[in-house]
């Protein structure tokens, strides 16, 4: 066994009806059925999933389809079924204020933002890495700033919104970014940098607390963890265990330059935000930014460079292989966004059957 840190990951998951494919708001009755642990979201469609930490992406793997399994026992127990997929294509049936949670910290939440909230009908993936301490961790997030566009652009599985395709690859990242807590960070340089950028939001009274500082990569006190929430949910396993290896293994090489005490990279938070915006418009479809240079590059030769970055610590846990195959299919067959599109043209009918790629997708689930 590898000495690179256990990982896990957390999928939010969209509820749907088996006919229409159209979102339901279920999850009370879902997380009711549940024979394994099933969480709420701020959407009553929407159920969340939580994987052990695991050594090894066979492990992760197995546990991630038998948490899906669940979920999709305990959905059709309810009448209803579940995808992977990060915003729903047929457009909801009832107002999303309707359908929001609004209980506990939920209800406070949705009570203060507005719609902000209550529309957020969206489904990320959250990988979390062990780190030996929040000041390594710290060191991890300034390191990994510039390649996450990247797993953002390869994990872009949301083209539509209220029953159109938006023409982005993720939209999901745009719904996200309305949250005026989301998004890239700056280099912090210390620990102490951090928790002063994290008491400086909490002061403004506007967030309720810790847990909705909702950058892209963060510290998970409480599980000793970094956290990667830039990505949307997978359409299938094999996506979002691409994305967990692809996270882990940035966090461990930037753990180690954390502890060789190498230089911290110096892209500004200006140039972060737009190649995140590139990312979540054209997936792998255009050329991204590339985090060697900061001009940009085709989606190929970034996903390669990124290969490159993390090689020594994915061929340490055996996954190399995994990540070059897994980074050709996506190549070759597209993003969750792409595979999403194909399905709307080969269903027969014409090229926006939304209901025809919610059932692709209820088919691709496990």
């Amino acid at each position: 066994m590898s000495d690179l840190p256990p990982f896990g990951a957390e999928e939010e998951l969209l509820l749907v009806d088996p006919a229409s494919g159209a979102p339901r708001g279920r999850s009370g009755a879902v997380r009711d059925e549940a024979s394994g642990d099933l969480d709420g979201e701020m959407r009553t469609e929407q159920v969340e999933t939580a994987t052990a930490p695991h050594h090894t992406a066979e492990d992760l793997a197995a546990d991630l389809r038998r948490r899906r399994r669940e979920a999709r026992d305990a959905a059709q127990a309810s009448g209803v079924d579940v995808a992977g997929l990060a915003t729903s294509p047929v457009a909801p049936e009832t107002e999303a204020a309707s359908a929001a949670n609004t209980e506990g910290r939920y209800g406070r939440i949705a009570e203060r933002f507005g719609p902000i909230a209550t529309a957020q009908l969206t489904s990320g993936q959250h990988v979390h890495v062990e780190v030996s301490s929040p000041e390594e961790g710290v060191g991890v997030l300034d390191r990994i700033g510039p390649w996450l566009p990247v797993l953002r652009a390869l994990a872009a599985n949301s083209p539509g919104w209220q029953g159109r395709d938006t023409g982005y690859a993720s939209y999901r990242s745009v719904v996200w970014s309305r949250w005026p807590s989301a998004g890239p960070t700056r280099v912090f340089g210390s620990l102490a940098a951090y928790d002063a950028a994290v008491e400086a939001m909490l002061a403004t009274d506007t967030v309720l607390d810790e847990a909705m500082v909702y950058f892209d990569a963060r510290l998970s006190r409480e599980l000793g963890t970094v956290e990667v929430r830039v990505t949307d949910v997978a359409l299938e396993v094999d996506d979002a265990v691409l994305v967990a290896v692809l996270s882990r293994a940035l966090v461990a090489t930037a753990a180690r330059a954390h502890r060789r005490g190498e230089e911290r990279p110096t892209a500004p938070i200006e140039a972060l935000r737009l190649a995140h915006w590139r990312a979540a418009r054209w997936g792998l479809t255009a050329d991204l930014v590339d985090p060697r240079g900061g001009g940009t590059a085709p989606a190929r030769d970034v996903l390669a460079a990124l290969r490159a970055h993390v090689a020594e610590a994915l061929d340490e846990a055996g996954d190399g292989d995994r990540a070059a195959d897994g980074c050709a299919r996506l190549l070759a067959e597209g993003t969750g966004s792409e595979r999403q599109r194909a399905a709307a043209r080969s269903s027969g009918n014409d090229d926006t059957d939304l209901a025809a790629v919610v059932h692709d997708a209820r088919e691709r689930f496990l």
